[in-house]
């Protein structure tokens, strides 16, 4: 959500970093901002589930929702855009115009949109939202649900071959749950997320994603635990959708190249060693991949289908830092970022790790009040030397430094406040492997002081 005080700190580090020199530029920035800014303003909550507002709107607009190219429909708990950029990254490669719509951003809002294979530029950004603000008429509606109306908006007016629609939350009440007849419907990896919104058991969680099941749709599933399984398949007869779990319906394996050995609809596929980092990764790359097989939309003959498996890019995911600003307080050592920030997160992150380095690490942490700090370090309690811990600049909803600070020695780890992420980088030992962990939006914070604004 864009408070002013977000705004705010966007702009200084815009001026800071002397991104902008173009008075017109800096000027269409501001309205941008300040656009987004009016949008978080409309409803008294964050978050507001239901469908009705966004219908309402969409209806207002022509119903763009329903103009789009074929879609690939992700929900799940971890994993929906580390699938997501695996799905763009194939398609690109084979010569396809993809629409992409993810979140949350990392440092700009533009990420969230990307239009015929490129992130949407502020001028056309500003467009559709001063057009959506002003079809909305000032009526209760949240920042996310009247973004994803301009989103479809956006999608609806430029041609494409395939569009990636990521779920923001849960999915059955998600706004992008507006749509009727995705190619495929995916479901990563389902965990103990969102309680307060979603249920406290597993099985009302995985109610919620299922949500986006649709008649006749094929259903592609990550491994899941046994109550999702049965959740999930039950809702799959329902709607007469047939559904394909990992494990069984599709089987994955890395070979000795890193290659990924992947059996599917009787065929084995080789697919290349995956770009992005960590164990998950493979299995990450793999659901993406079944999901095009499953489409029925590519063929799968083709030699170039999976090339796009070695390409992907996701900002923030075991991203590793090794040119920049940061490196400044680091003697030009590499840091990592990642942003895991429950407990499902944090495990495939100690992993990830792990097979990085075997030797312990330092954190530096930063956390919402809405997160269990017990969910993410406990999960990575076993490789930690020391976590310094950081206020998240911008985000009223960061638990202080000193107040996680106080969480980390109460499991028994070794930490320490520090008033910035530059001092806390600046406190590290330089023989000690570093993360930058906790939140996303911390994430992002360590991106746009890097100077790295994901592409």
């Amino acid at each position: 959500m864009l408070k002013k005080k977000y705004l705010n700190y966007f702009e200084s580090w815009i001026a800071k970093n002397n991104r902008l020199t173009d008075t017109k530029h800096m000027k269409e920035m501001r309205m941008l901002l300040e656009s987004l800014d009016r949008l978080a303003l409309l409803h008294p909550k964050l978050i507001d589930m239901g469908l009705e507002r966004t219908n309402k709107l969409l209806k207002r607009a022509g119903s763009p929702h329903q103009n789009l190219p074929p879609i690939f429909h992700i929900a799940g708990t971890n994993g929906k855009g580390s699938v997501s950029a695996y799905l763009f990254s194939v398609a690109k490669q084979l010569g396809l115009k993809t629409h992409c719509y993810t979140s949350p951003h990392l440092c700009r809002f533009n990420e969230r949109i990307r239009i015929a294979n490129n992130l949407i530029d502020d001028e056309a950004l500003l467009n559709v939202l001063d057009e959506v603000e002003k079809l909305n008429q000032n009526a209760p509606i949240t920042f996310y649900e009247i973004t994803t109306v301009a989103a479809f908006m956006a999608f609806a007016r430029i041609p494409a071959d395939l569009l990636i629609l990521e779920t923001g939350l849960g999915g059955r009440l998600d706004s992008t749950n507006v749509i009727e007849n995705p190619l495929v419907s995916i479901i990563t990896p389902i965990a103990r997320d969102h309680e307060h919104f979603l249920g406290s058991e597993l099985t009302q969680i995985a109610g919620e994603k299922a949500g986006i099941i649709k008649k006749n749709v094929p259903v592609i599933s990550a491994s899941q635990t046994k109550e999702v399984e049965e959740t999930l398949s039950t809702k799959a007869r329902e709607m007469d959708a047939p559904i394909f779990f990992e494990g069984v319906d599709f089987i994955w394996e890395q070979i000795s190249t890193g290659e990924v050995k992947l059996e599917c609809k009787n065929r084995v596929f080789i697919l290349p060693k995956p770009s992005l980092i960590g164990p998950h990764q493979i299995q990450n790359a793999a659901l993406a991949a079944a999901s095009i097989i499953y489409s029925g939309n590519f063929n799968p003959l083709d030699d170039r289908l999976f090339s796009g498996i070695g390409f992907a890019k996701w900002p923030g995911r075991v991203q590793c830092i090794e040119q920049g600003k940061l490196l400044n307080y680091r003697d030009a050592r590499p840091i990592w970022i990642d942003g895991a920030h429950n407990s499902h997160g944090a495990t495939a992150l100690a992993a990830s790790l792990a097979q990085i380095n075997d030797k312990k690490w330092t954190l530096i942490a930063g956390m919402l009040n809405t997160r269990k700090p017990d969910d993410v370090f406990m999960p990575l309690k076993s490789i930690i030397s020391e976590i310094f811990t950081i206020t998240i600049p911008g985000q009223p909803a960061s638990l202080s430094a000193l107040e996680l600070s106080d969480s980390c020695q109460d499991l028994g780890i070794k930490a320490n406040a520090k008033s910035s992420l530059s001092v806390a980088l600046s406190a590290t030992s330089e023989s000690e492997f570093v993360v930058i962990c906790g939140s996303l939006y911390l994430a992002g914070h360590a991106l746009l002081l890097n100077d790295t604004l994901p592409e």
